[in-house]
Order: structure tokens, then C-alpha cells, then sequence
């Protein structure tokens, strides 16, 4: 168990739940407020959503009041903290990318990122698959 917890929750199998009832279900089970206190990013290729939480609060309890909630139950969502991760993929590149623009794109701070160790090129996929020194480098 991790010191500090993740302020991201992933919420699986949401298919069913349009973007607007998501945040307001989360607003009501977690009492903050969407965009002040957390932001959702809805993934629909893979059926999740992602909270990001602004404000400081006890994830791991907020995933505990998700799971007894009776609506998240009904819809047979779940929801679980999103674990760190130091490897990233990065889908849609174009042709002529190079490991080189790669780094440097994300290792700027102004991206959010952080130490590079490795980037592997897939062209056929036109993808990368970028590697960071730790994980805090990967938001």
C-alpha cells in the first residue's frame, strides 16, 4: 500500500451512463463539486471514465462509497484507484515522428511530463510506447 493514494478512480463498464449522469452521481457520492473538485474523462474505445481529483480528498474511501452506492450497483459499473504506471502509450503519431521529438515533448513540464528513459518507436501501429524515469512523469 502506497503512502499517499491515487487521485485518479477509474470507472469501468459505463456504456450505459450518459457523461452528465456520471458526473452528477459522482458529484452526489462524493459531495464535490465536477470541474471546482474533480474533472471526468470519459475513454469510450475501452468503456471507462477517469475522476481526477483536484481536491485533496481519501480516494481509496471515495472507492469504498462507490461500490455500496445503489445507482453504480444497478448500472454494474465499478469503480476502482488507478494504479501508477511509468509506461504510456502514444497512439496516432504521425510517419515522420522521432524518438528524439518524442523525448523532448514529453519531458516538458509545460505537458505535464518528466524523465524519459526509453521511447520505442511502432511505426506499423503508427504508436510509442514511452517509458518515464518514475511515475509521476506520466500525467
Amino acid at each position: 500500500d502506497s503512502a499517499e493514494a491515487s487521485p485518479l478512480v477509474v470507472f469501468e463498464n459505463i456504456e450505459t451512463c450518459s457523461p452528465d449522469f456520471l458526473q452528477m452521481l459522482l458529484e452526489n457520492i462524493s459531495g464535490l463539486t465536477v470541474d471546482a473538485d474533480f474533472t471526468v474523462e470519459l475513454i469510450p474505445e475501452i468503456n471507462v471514465a477517469v475522476a481526477t481529483f483536484i481536491k485533496n480528498i481519501d480516494t481509496k474511501e471515495f472507492v469504498e462509497k462507490c461500490s455500496q452506492d445503489k445507482r453504480i450497483r444497478k448500472w454494474k459499473m465499478t469503480a476502482r484507484l488507478l494504479e501508477s504506471t511509468q509506461t504510456i502509450k502514444a497512439e496516432n503519431l504521425p510517419d515522420s515522428i522521432s524518438t528524439d521529438y518524442l523525448t523532448v515533448y514529453f519531458e516538458s513540464a509545460r505537458n505535464g511530463g518528466g524523465p524519459v528513459s526509453d521511447v520505442q518507436l511502432l511505426p506499423e501501429e503508427n504508436s510509442a510506447i514511452i517509458t518515464f524515469c518514475d511515475h509521476k512523469g506520466n500525467t
